[in-house]
């Protein structure tokens, strides 16, 4: 019998990407295409203004319009995951009462970065965050962009909270990972951050992942989960032969600069990132339609 704690949000929830136009601003219309596109290839949800989406570059209010237009087109379709963390607890606290105002399924709160704090603070500011609304709070664990841990104690210090359910993982330590996933309360959900790691993260009882390479492949991700939940060593090994090319080819280069130079070639214009990134290299684009063609053959 599967042991599996359920997935809150979906299996594969897509780190969506944030248009922009030609000059500078949201493109609120593509963004609505890609939710909908999102919906029918493979996402069980969306995070919207997560690192892919370029949160430390957008405004508050962008955000806001941002969280609405993904819930509207999403329908009931998918889950919208907003992402309301920031390194200021009261503008995180404010940000997550106004998602949850536009009707989003959930918010992701990123560990605080920069002012790197003690692992009291991280409790107190994920707890404030979590108090601030009814919608689930998904942590973000990822120190390799904020400094700073989230160690296993304390996630299973905020575990206990009945509004904090699921943490992504992209902390790049499997050995960690297991630990949380053994000392986590049942019911936790833990799902990968990082793509080329999903599918040791299943193996160890994590429930799914937030995405960057389901923006091209959402299908072949579900069929690789699938395989692993199904125990079926020789397919999952397989699949994930086919899609590694892509999951490498998406962080050459800072993210989200190779998908966002991906998805102008492969889907539809959704713009250059906003500075200080700046656009992916000819030579990360080709590797991207390389990538792509291998992933077909799931």
């Amino acid at each position: 019998m599967d042991t599996r704690p359920p997935a809150p949000f979906g299996t594969v929830l897509t780190a969506v990407l944030t248009p922009f136009a030609e000059d500078g601003s949201v493109d609120y219309g593509v963004f609505w295409k890609l939710i909908r596109h999102l919906a029918d290839n493979g996402s069980d949800g969306v995070v919207v203004t997560g690192t892919t989406g370029e949160s430390p570059t957008l405004s508050k209010p962008e955000k806001i319009a941002l969280f609405k237009a993904a819930v509207e087109a999403a329908g009931d379709k998918m889950k919208v995951i907003a992402g309301t963390g920031t390194y200021n607890t009261a503008e995180s606290v404010a940000l997550t009462e106004q998602a949850a105002g536009v009707g989003v399924d959930a918010a992701m709160a990123v560990t605080p970065y920069y002012s790197k704090p003690p692992q009291a603070g991280l409790v107190a500011h994920f707890t404030a965050i979590a108090e601030a609304s009814d919608l689930p709070l998904m942590l973000y664990n990822i120190p390799g962009r904020t400094a700073r841990l989230i160690e296993v104690e304390t996630l299973v210090e905020l575990a206990q909270h009945d509004k904090i359910v699921a943490v992504k993982d992209a902390v790049g330590d499997h050995e960690f990972t297991s630990r949380a996933i053994k000392e986590l309360p049942e019911g936790f959900a833990v799902y990968s951050g990082d793509d080329g790691r999903t599918k040791d993260i299943i193996y160890a009882n994590g429930v799914g992942v937030v995405s960057v390479a389901s923006h091209f492949v959402g299908k072949q991700i579900q069929k690789l989960i699938a395989a692993v939940v199904a125990e079926d060593h020789d397919e999952a090994n397989r699949i994930q032969e086919k899609l590694s090319p892509m999951f490498e080819a998406l962080f050459v280069e800072p993210s989200p600069m190779p998908l966002k130079a991906g998805m102008n070639a492969l889907w539809d214009r959704v713009g250059d990132p906003r500075l200080p990134l700046v656009p992916g290299s000819a030579e990360t684009t080709e590797r991207i339609k390389a990538a792509y063609e291998t992933a077909q053959e799931v």
